[in-house]
């Protein structure tokens, strides 16, 4: 299977790109990045999709998995970027917010601790969260973007993230260079290979080590992921005839219509037919399966969000359930109403995407 990231482009491949936030862009403001979505839009409202099929409103199922995002610095400025991070943010989460995090972890049989970004890595307290963590014996999930492994301010961390047997999902377009740089910057891809080795030698994604190291990817274009299985093969055998590298698992997601890469949309024109393509797609089996329907997801500042995505758009949980740190309550947020919108498409098209890849 020939990449599928090649056969797209981005509207903006400049390696020099910056926030949307530093750029002072309409788009910067999760309002003006709703008012696209949701107004004067000729697609139906995603609950309306939900009803015309007989599907009850979204609601979560339960509560297995606590998803922090530490903050928006990130060592890389990505075209596609659903969190618009960069090296000019420089929102974090502060060490009080993270210790509001573990007392509702003491307080809470939630299993898994998935700890995203930016690059999470550059909190000067991540270290420390981790540890924390897993003195609580909670499983760690560290969502990575691979370069930051290679840089010199991060020194040891492969063997800290390895001695806590922190899991790691690690971001990879593509395993060709061209799209990998297309839409992460130039250089990239080889510092990624050069961190997947790391890991390699480490331990990471090596059988029986215990170790996990799964490798997520996306399109690189206005494109639904090609289907998971057959990706993952390919990236396999592609990554190990050329580099020797070997991992667990591939996940395949869907990108958002949101922030930078609903800016690209709109800026290359293809912003309706993207939207229509999501929307023809809508797949009613992977709704049980979606991820915000057994997560809660924590901002840098402590509020409360159904997913990572509903949190960039600034729309926090339900009205009727505990939108702070403060206020956690497992209980209500287990049985929540889930906040929808039509970026709600991107997680149901096709095969489904989730933090673990496709549903069905």
């Amino acid at each position: 299977m020939r990449c599928y990231a090649l056969a797209t482009a981005m509207a903006n491949p400049n390696p020099t790109l910056t926030s949307l936030h530093s750029r002072l862009s309409p788009l910067a403001r999760p309002a003006a990045q709703v008012r696209h979505l949701e107004q004067h839009a000729p697609w139906p409202i995603f609950q309306e999709r939900m009803n015309s099929l007989g599907l009850p409103p979204l609601a979560a199922s339960g509560l297995s998995v606590l998803q922090l995002n530490i903050g928006r610095l990130c060592n890389q400025t990505c075209a596609h970027c659903h969190v618009d991070a960069g090296p000019d943010r420089r929102e974090i989460m502060s060490r009080p917010t993270m210790e509001n995090c573990l007392r509702v972890l003491q307080d809470s049989d939630i299993p898994t601790v998935d700890i995203t970004g930016g690059a999470p890595e550059l909190n000067p307290n991540f270290r420390w969260l981790v540890e924390r963590c897993r003195q609580l014996q909670r499983h760690v999930i560290d969502r990575c973007n691979l370069t930051v492994l290679t840089l010199p301010s991060q020194h040891g961390l492969v063997d800290f993230l390895a001695r806590h047997q922190v899991e790691i999902v690690a971001s990879l377009p593509c395993y060709q260079e061209e799209a990998t740089d297309r839409q992460r910057g130039q250089g990239v891809f080889a510092k990624s290979i050069a961190a997947m080795k790391l890991l390699n030698r480490r331990g990471y994604g090596r059988p029986d080590s215990g170790l996990i190291l799964n490798l997520v990817t996306n399109p690189v274009g206005a494109s639904l992921p090609p289907p998971q299985e057959a990706l993952e093969q390919t990236v396999r055998a592609e990554l190990e005839r050329r580099f020797g590298i070997t991992f667990n698992h591939l996940y395949t997601i869907t990108n958002l219509p949101i922030s930078r890469f609903l800016e690209d949309l709109l800026t290359s024109g293809s912003y309706n037919s993207y939207m229509e393509q999501l929307v023809q797609a809508f797949n009613p089996a992977t709704v049980d399966g979606l991820m915000c329907r057994t997560m809660i997801s924590v901002s840098w500042d402590g509020r409360l969000f159904d997913c990572d995505f509903n949190q960039m758009l600034d729309l926090e949980v339900n009205h009727g359930a505990p939108a702070r740190l403060a206020d956690f309550n497992p209980t209500a947020l287990a049985s929540r109403r889930i906040v929808t919108g039509r970026h709600c498409y991107g997680c149901t098209a096709g095969s489904g995407s989730s933090c673990s890849g496709s549903l069905t």
